[in-house]
């Protein structure tokens, strides 16, 4: 089946600018915690105009994904599914730093440790209802780093 689709203008622009940035998190316990206004502040300071977002977490045991910010039960669901998926009573050979150890490298390997998103005009491109995320995977308090960096075009 055929579909039919517009696209929308495409903006060019010569890369002038490649920004990087380290955001750290102090995560209290497992979950998803918003981090969409700390990426937004950092293309704000870097006076992105045009380019790509990446982000990329230097942790295996916590992850990054975009997902909807509207609906808390969203995320209480996905955490659910995460838990059923990698159990903390899973058999796991390796729990050397406790029992959730092992399942938070499975729920990391089953999401993503980087995210690139789209810029332009100085704003990423999320839809209405995304949101960027860093997921905690583990139970206690843990200092997360989180890479940024733009590369694209200035804003003038």
């Amino acid at each position: 089946m055929k579909i039919s689709g517009h696209r929308s203008r495409i903006p060019s622009a010569r890369p002038e600018l490649i920004a990087t940035s380290t955001l750290t998190v102090t995560t209290p316990r497992r979950g998803f915690f918003d981090i969409t206004t700390e990426a937004r502040d950092f293309l704000q300071e870097a006076q992105a105009a045009v380019g790509a977002l990446t982000l990329f977490v230097r942790h295996t045991s916590a992850s990054l994904t975009i997902q909807e910010n509207a609906d808390p039960d969203v995320l209480t669901d996905l955490t659910d599914a995460l838990d059923r998926l990698a159990p903390e009573n899973g058999g796991w050979i390796h729990g050397s730093e406790g029992p959730d150890d092992m399942p938070a490298h499975i729920k990391t390997m089953l999401t993503s440790c980087s995210l690139q998103v789209p810029v332009e005009s100085g704003e990423m491109m999320l839809g209405t209802w995304q949101g960027i995320y860093l997921i905690e995977h583990r139970a206690q308090p843990h200092r997360r780093e989180i890479v940024l960096q733009f590369i694209g075009s200035v804003s003038s």
